[in-house]
C-alpha cells in the first residue's frame, strides 16, 4: 500500500478520536493565547504549551477506544464537554483574579452561594461562544457523519497511544517542577508553558505530594528554617517597646481597598477623606504590599495573625485549620487579652468556625449575631455602616484589654452599592467594575469614621490601638486600561507592581504619627504589634520584621514570587531598578529573588508539615 495507503489506513481506524483532539486542541489554544495570554512569540513557551496539551489530549482520549463501539463517542463527547467546563471556568476566573483555579480551591465550593453575586458578574452573554463547538459535534453525531465513525481496535494496535502519552505526562511533570523552582511560584508561567490541562495534572502530583507530608515531618526540619530567618531577623525598635502597653487593640481589614485611593479625588472630592484625617494623626505605610493568594482575605488575615505566608494553592484555613500555630491572639490571651472578631458572614464561610478557635480566639460574631435585611444588606451581605454600629453593641460590653478584629464587606468584587448610600460619584470609564469602586471605598471611608466616632463615645477611643489595612487588591489588571485613565499614566510592569500596595494605618493615642516609606508587607504586622504591646518576640517563628525596626531593610515577597527591595523588583524573569523602574541586568536580583523564594518555600514548609507540632520551647536566639 505504501506510505500513503499507511496513512488513509491510520485516518479511517482513528478519525473520530482525531476529530476530537484536534478540535480540543484548537480550542484550548486559541483560548489560551487569547485569555490566558500565552506569548506566541515565545517559540519554546509555545511548543512544550502545544506539546503537553497534546500530550494530555492522546491520555484522556485514547481511553475511549477500550470502550466497546457504540460507546467511544458518547465518551469522546462527554470529555470533550468536561474539558470545556474546565476551560470556560478558568476564563471565568481569569477575568476577575487573574489566576488559575487549582485542585484545593474545590475544598471551596461549599462557600459558592456565598459567591454567587461575584460569580454572576463574572458571566457574559457572549461567553455562549465558548459552546458553539458542542452544538456541532453533537448536530455531526446526530447525523452519524462519516467523520465520526469508530472502529473496535484492540491493544496492540493502541499500545502506542499509552506509551507516548505515558513519555509526555511524565515529561510535563518533570517539567512543571523544574519550572515552579525556576520561576518560583508563578502559576501563570507554568500554565502558559505546560497547558492548563496539564498542570492539572502536575497539580495532582503536587497536591497528593503535599498532602503527604506530615506523615514524613520530623524535628529536624526546623534547622534550616531557623538558619533562614536568623539571618535575615531584625531586632525591634526598643524606642517603640511597649508605647501601646495594655491598650485594647481593634484591626481592621478594610476589603478590596487599595493605596491609590488614599489622598486622591474624583471630580474634586476625596476619596477616602476620613482615613486621609486619621493618617495626620498615625503612623501610615505609603509601601505596604498585600501577599495574599487564593485565599485572598483569609490570606490577610493569616498574615496577621501569624507572621507566615499564606498557601501558593487554596487557602489555609481550609486546607490546614487543624495545625498548631503560634498565633498573635493565642500569643495575647497569655497576657490577659480577650480576642473576638467581628464579621457579618457566615460562620462557615472559609471555615471560620473551624480556624478561629484554632489561632486563639475566643468569639466568632457571624451572620446570625446581627440583624440582617434586605434594606440593610447589599452585595456579599450587612452594609459596612450597619456593620459598624451593631458591632458596636458587642464591642463596648468586652473585657479589657481586647483584641478584635473587624472585617467589612460593602468594598468588594462586584462593587454594588444603591445610589442612596453612594458619597462619591461613580467613575466615568468603560470598565463599570472600576467605576462602582470608587463609591464602595468611599462608603467604607464613612463606615470607619462611625467606628471612631462609635469608640469615643463609649469611652474606648484613648486606650485603643486602631489597626487598618488593605487585605487584597481591588481591581484586577484585566480593568488597567480604563484604571490608567484615572491614574493618568500608563501602567507598564513597573507600574503594576506599584499597585500591590494597600494601606496601613497603625493609630496610637497620645502618639504622634509618621507616614513612613519603609518597603513592607503583611508578614510585618505581628512582629511590629508584639513590640508596640510591649510582648517580647520570645520563641515566635514569624518572616516579618518590626516596621519600626532601626535596622530594618525594605523587603517584601508576594505570593507568585514577586519581590521589591528599596534597590530593584524582580518579577516574570524581569529585574527592575526600583526608583525609575528601568530594566536592569537580571543578576541584580538574584540575592534579592532567592531570598524571596526561600521565604516562601520554608513558610510552605511549616505550614504543609505541620511543623510547630515539634516546636516547644525551641529559641530561635532572637529574644
Amino acid at each position: 500500500m505504501g506510505e500513503a495507503g499507511s496513512i488513509k489506513t491510520f485516518y479511517n481506524n482513528h478519525r473520530s478520536i482525531l476529530f476530537f483532539i484536534m478540535i480540543t486542541w484548537l480550542k484550548t489554544f486559541v483560548v489560551s493565547t487569547l485569555i490566558f495570554q500565552l506569548h506566541i512569540a515565545r517559540i519554546f513557551e509555545v511548543l512544550f504549551f502545544l506539546g503537553s496539551t497534546l500530550g494530555f489530549l492522546i491520555m484522556t482520549y485514547g481511553l475511549g477506544m477500550y470502550l466497546n463501539v457504540k460507546w467511544q463517542n458518547r465518551y469522546y463527547l462527554f470529555l470533550h464537554c468536561v474539558l470545556t467546563i474546565i476551560l470556560y471556568a478558568n476564563v471565568v476566573y481569569y477575568r476577575e483574579f487573574t489566576d488559575i483555579i487549582t485542585l484545593p480551591m474545590l475544598s471551596m465550593s461549599a462557600n459558592m452561594g456565598d459567591l454567587s453575586t461575584s460569580i454572576f458578574a463574572l458571566v457574559k452573554w457572549y461567553d455562549i461562544i465558548y459552546f458553539f463547538d458542542l452544538i456541532i459535534i453533537v448536530y455531526l453525531l446526530m447525523k452519524k457523519t462519516n467523520c465520526l465513525t469508530v472502529q473496535k481496535l484492540f491493544f496492540q494496535q493502541t499500545k502506542g497511544y499509552v506509551f507516548t502519552a505515558i513519555i509526555i505526562m511524565t515529561i510535563v511533570i518533570s517539567l512543571g517542577n523544574v519550572l515552579e523552582k525556576t520561576h518560583f511560584f508563578n502559576r501563570d508561567q507554568l500554565v502558559r508553558t505546560i497547558g492548563l490541562y496539564s498542570f492539572y495534572v502536575y497539580d495532582m502530583f503536587v497536591h497528593t505530594q503535599t498532602n503527604a507530608q506530615p506523615v514524613f515531618s520530623n524535628e529536624d526540619d526546623w534547622s534550616r528554617i531557623e538558619k533562614h530567618l536568623n539571618e535575615y531577623h531584625v531586632s525591634p525598635n526598643p524606642d517603640m517597646f511597649g508605647i501601646a502597653k495594655d491598650m485594647n487593640v481593634i484591626v481592621v481589614s478594610l476589603e478590596s481597598v487599595e493605596s491609590f485611593v488614599i489622598g486622591d479625588t474624583l471630580y474634586g472630592e476625596e476619596i477616602t477623606p476620613f482615613l486621609n484625617e486619621l493618617i495626620d494623626d498615625s503612623f501610615y505605610f505609603e509601601n505596604f504590599y498585600y501577599q495574599t493568594g487564593q485565599g485572598k482575605t483569609s490570606d490577610a488575615e493569616f498574615l496577621i495573625n501569624n507572621s507566615l505566608y499564606p498557601l501558593g494553592r487554596g487557602a489555609v484555613f481550609l486546607t490546614h485549620d487543624t495545625n498548631e500555630y503560634q498565633a498573635l491572639p493565642e500569643t495575647l490571651s497569655h497576657y490577659g487579652y480577650y480576642n473576638s472578631v467581628l464579621h457579618a458572614n457566615d460562620k462557615t464561610f472559609y471555615n471560620r468556625d473551624v480556624m478561629y478557635p484554632n489561632l486563639g480566639y475566643d468569639k466568632y460574631f457571624s451572620f446570625s449575631d446581627y440583624n440582617i435585611s434586605i434594606r440593610n444588606s447589599v452585595g456579599w451581605g450587612l452594609k459596612d455602616i450597619d456593620f459598624v454600629e451593631q458591632s458596636m453593641n458587642y464591642i463596648r460590653e468586652f473585657q479589657e484589654p481586647f483584641y478584635s478584629t473587624i472585617i467589612t464587606l460593602t468594598n468588594h468584587f462586584p462593587f454594588h452599592l444603591d445610589e442612596e448610600d453612594q458619597f462619591i460619584e461613580p467613575f466615568d470609564s468603560e470598565s463599570i467594575i472600576l467605576n462602582q469602586y470608587f463609591p464602595t471605598v468611599r462608603y467604607t471611608d464613612e463606615a470607619i469614621r462611625v467606628l471612631v466616632e462609635k469608640l469615643k463615645e463609649a469611652g474606648l477611643y484613648e486606650n485603643t490601638m486602631l489597626v487598618m489595612y488593605g487585605d487584597h487588591y481591588g481591581i484586577a489588571n484585566t480593568h488597567y486600561e480604563q484604571l490608567a485613565r484615572f491614574l493618568d499614566k500608563e501602567i507598564d510592569l513597573y507600574e503594576e507592581v506599584k499597585l500591590n500596595r494597600v494601606p496601613l494605618i497603625i493609630h496610637i493615642p497620645g502618639i504622634k504619627g509618621e507616614v513612613l516609606d519603609t518597603i513592607s508587607g503583611q508578614i510585618d504586622v505581628m512582629p511590629t504589634l508584639l513590640n508596640l504591646l510591649g510582648i517580647p518576640e520570645g520563641d515566635h517563628t514569624m518572616f516579618g520584621n518590626d516596621l519600626f525596626s532601626k535596622d530594618r531593610e525594605g523587603f517584601a515577597v508576594l505570593r507568585n514570587g514577586t519581590v521589591v527591595t528599596e534597590e530593584n523588583i524582580f518579577l516574570n524573569e524581569t529585574c527592575l531598578n526600583y526608583k525609575n523602574g528601568e530594566e536592569i541586568p537580571l543578576e541584580l536580583c538574584e540575592p534579592n529573588r532567592e531570598r524571596g523564594a526561600w521565604e516562601l518555600y520554608f513558610s510552605d514548609k511549616i505550614i504543609y508539615r505541620d511543623l510547630f507540632r515539634f516546636k516547644e520551647n525551641r529559641l530561635l536566639g532572637n529574644e
